[in-house]
């Protein structure tokens, strides 16, 4: 739905029909397709990793649809089952891109977000097997008809509770009652460089109202979302004079709101948001809560082991909102948000110091451990966290190339070693990186199940990882996007 998944930027894909440790112990997972669409790359920004919809009716009958946000400004929707473009369009305001920088590259540089949901999308009760065998069809013996029909259970009697409800009549919704079966609109929305938030038909593209101003143009914007009919972006550089912090949009009354900082934010997807509704945000050695909308500080830690390096990520542990965090000396820090003034869990040092993370991944296995995946200058490191205050390494990765926020799908945590040579300027950086290489890892192990080989061309900068359907997206500079998956019967 948008950058790290969920609002609370966790990088998890809870369920998969296809995706297991299981079915990534065997043959079968690959390049499904590639594509290049249309695009200008400003200094290392390309296209960005894609928001998707896995089972979208339109005009045009079922599709699966995923929609990339452009750096000249331009949003791309493609049909995932036949990577064929459905619809594009452009934001960009003729003649006014300006040259850019490294660190201020202009353009579109947030990732395009659909509306998503504060709550933490629902824990799995179990290990989901994945499909490892062919379909299979409904067919019985000759004269008995389907199995299914066979296999008809006997109607049990009804409860006595339930015939009394039965008699007395069937209930009548209450107005307010929102029907999940009514039609709606649904909308991709998408942050071009002068600074407006455009929200646009998920089915054709079609903008009905012109985008609306949020920030002061050439900011450089990270981690676009939109939750509860608000908008949030976090900016970073001081580029074009905007201030560091973190913006929010009313899409109703249009009013903006900010939080500013002299720091610089941290990660690269942006603000985290918990159920209730706080913002956090990480800005030099401090990560910060917020009231939602207002954006009216509420409290913060501060760091005593370095500046922030990654965009913090939320979770819950033990009925509790946790927070969790890299900084530069190479540490990971776990703060408890009901008692932002001590560090609730801290790592030992396991990355280089300085390295910019850009994100944490945090997910739950089905016995109830919760893992925290982070990466260093060259792996990944899957941590336990206990009771306590205990964080432990469970494993480490191979050797990675500035590798970028793994995603877990399932129980397989997938690495991406980006090849990116992390250099000054851009001749030197395109000259000196090497082709990227997306892992598929047992994540309670750290095991390597699966490689993608020499499948990617180019190294990876702001394509950065998306997944959902049964498919890991991956795009790479030189504009190739890569879908891998299970080939699909159709």
């Amino acid at each position: 739905m948008t950058s790290g998944f969920d609002a609370q930027r966790s990088f998890w894909v809870r369920n998969d029909g296809k995706i297991s440790t299981q079915s990534m112990s065997k043959p079968g997972f690959e390049l499904v397709w590639k594509v290049k669409p249309t695009n200008t790359a400003r200094q290392l920004n390309t296209l960005t990793p894609p928001v998707l919809v896995d089972f979208f009716i339109g005009h045009r009958g079922f599709r699966a649809l995923g929609f990339f946000g452009g750096s000249n400004d331009s949003v791309v929707a493609y049909d995932l089952d036949l990577a064929r473009i459905e619809w594009a369009n452009s934001h960009g305001t003729p003649g006014a891109a300006k040259p850019g920088t490294l660190a201020c590259p202009g353009g579109l540089t947030s990732s395009v977000t659909r509306p998503t949901g504060l709550g933490y999308p629902p824990v799995p009760t179990g290990s989901s097997p994945g499909r490892g065998t062919p379909a299979k069809g409904g067919v019985g013996e000759p004269y008995e008809g389907a199995v299914t029909l066979k296999q008809t259970p006997t109607p049990r009697p009804v409860p006595p509770q339930q015939a009394a409800r039965r008699a007395a009549g069937p209930v009548k919704p209450t107005p307010d009652a929102p029907n999940p079966f009514s039609a709606r609109v649904q909308w991709v929305n998408s942050l071009s460089g002068d600074g407006k938030l455009h929200s646009v038909y998920l089915g054709n593209g079609e903008e009905p109202v012109p985008g609306v101003s949020f920030l002061p143009a050439g900011a450089n914007s990270q981690g676009l979302v939109v939750v509860d009919r608000h908008a949030y972006v976090s900016t970073s550089n001081s580029c074009s004079g905007v201030a560091n912090g973190v913006w929010a949009l009313g899409l109703d009354t249009k009013i903006v709101s900010k939080w500013t900082t002299s720091a610089n934010v941290a990660g690269t997807v942006g603000p985290a948001i918990a159920p209730d509704g706080t913002v956090y945000v990480a800005a030099g050695n401090e990560l910060a809560a917020l009231e939602s909308k207002t954006l009216a500080a509420k409290g913060s830690f501060k760091s005593t082991v370095g500046e922030f390096t990654s965009s913090p990520v939320v979770f819950d542990f033990k009925g509790k909102d946790m927070a969790a965090a890299t900084s530069a000396q190479g540490h990971l820090q776990v703060v408890d948000t009901t008692n932002l003034s001590a560090v609730y869990a801290q790592s030992a040092v396991f990355s280089a110091p300085g390295y910019q993370a850009g994100g944490v991944a945090s997910w739950q296995d089905p016995a109830g451990n919760r893992w925290l995946l982070a990466p260093s200058d060259k792996n990944i490191s899957a941590f336990k966290l206990g009771d306590g205050g205990k964080l432990e390494v469970a494993w480490t990765s191979r050797e990675l190339v500035s590798p970028l926020a793994p995603l877990v799908i399932n129980g397989v945590v997938f690495a991406l070693s980006s090849g990116e040579f992390r250099g000054k300027d851009l001749k030197t950086i395109v000259a000196k990186s090497v082709p990227a290489v997306l892992y598929a890892l047992d994540g309670a192990t750290g095991k390597e199940l699966w490689n993608s080989g020499k499948t990617i061309t180019s190294f990876v900068h702001s394509g950065g990882l998306s997944a959902g359907g049964s498919r890991v997206y991956v795009g790479a500079y030189d504009g190739n996007q890569y879908a891998f998956s299970f080939p699909i019967e159709h």
